[in-house]
């Protein structure tokens, strides 16, 4: 369904050149989800804004970068070609839903917007589809809810109102950036579960945004993980928990809390910081922080290539292989 190939997007700023998203490519098939991890600032948000053009004017693309969306090329530099797809085939929930949502505007205002914009429906017709879209994804009472504005909806039902607007039009591919932060625990589960089911139940495809390996342990078909700008290993999600190659992703897995843990004990951390995107490191630009970095790593950089089963990774010295002392 979607093919990305070779995106580069940078931004112009008064320091240089930041290249936020920096060669990536990947595929994704209808009804599979894909999870992207990483930590802040490594790329993920931009990467899945890109794919819309949610952007900032001070972005720019590459010029060998290639995006396909169901079998046809997607010119992401076009409004016009992003507007017959956004909202309509490709749809996207937010990071957080006091900021995403109009606050002037109500529950159905802004529902039936995009009902309105896509799909023709006015008036009555499109009230009625908005009280079944509130209803759809758990929200009770959804006729008086309709009438409510975002500040008088709890965060958890914030979030399922978010998840109705981009669910308005039934899009072929869903973007959810982080569709869990804020929450508590309880209300991140039953947001993941209702995901989960809309998308069984509507065939979509999904890619799910999260910094927690924990988040799309159960929920993705395969993850990728992302490291200051790049896919630094992918691979299905039951080969990528089971052999992790990249030092990157088992730092990950390692800064997850434990409950089993002994109180008092200290949390695992990774060393040192991620690099300056305006002036990258050469070679590896995760060998200033990798316990595994030999001065391969900081002389060349290395490609992401592939074992078996669709497993890829970028390193010279993968886990699992003889490496520095």
């Amino acid at each position: 369904m979607l093919t990305v190939s070779n995106l580069r997007t940078h931004f112009h700023t008064g320091r240089g050149i930041v290249r936020a998203v920096d060669g990536v490519s990947f595929n994704l098939a209808r009804g599979r989800t894909l999870g992207i991890v990483g930590e802040s600032g490594s790329g993920k948000t931009v990467l899945v804004r890109s794919l819309l053009g949610l952007l900032p004017s001070t972005a720019k693309f590459g010029g060998e970068t290639e995006i396909g969306f169901e079998g046809r090329p997607l010119d992401i530099r076009s409004e016009t070609a992003l507007n017959q797809v956004r909202g309509r085939a490709i749809a996207m929930v937010f990071q957080d839903p006091m900021t995403s949502l109009n606050p002037v505007m109500t529950v159905g205002a802004q529902i039936t917007e995009s009902l309105r914009y896509h799909l023709g429906l006015t008036g009555g017709e499109a009230r009625e589809r908005a009280v079944a879209l509130i209803d759809s994804v758990g929200i009770p009472m959804a006729r008086q809810r309709i009438d409510q504005h975002p500040h008088q909806l709890s965060g958890g039902l914030r979030q399922r109102v978010a998840i109705a607007i981009a669910l308005a039009c039934e899009p072929k591919l869903l973007i959810a950036d982080e569709p869990t932060t804020a929450l508590d625990v309880t209300i991140q589960a039953e947001i993941l579960d209702l995901l989960a089911r809309q998308q069984a139940e509507r065939d979509m495809a999904m890619i799910l945004i999260t910094h927690d390996l924990g988040v799309v342990a159960g929920r993705a078909d395969d993850i990728a993980v992302m490291y200051a700008g790049r896919i630094v290993e992918r691979a299905p999600t039951a080969r990528l928990f089971a052999n992790m190659r990249m030092p990157y992703t088992q730092a990950l897995m390692n800064a997850i809390p434990r409950l089993e843990a002994p109180p008092n004990t200290p949390l695992r951390t990774i060393g040192g910081r991620p690099p300056d995107l305006v002036n990258p490191p050469p070679g590896c630009r995760f060998a200033p922080r990798c316990p595994r970095a030999e001065s391969r790593c900081t002389d060349h950089e290395p490609p992401l290539e592939g074992g078996e089963s669709g497993h890829r990774f970028a390193c010279w010295y993968p886990v699992g292989e003889p490496g520095a002392a």
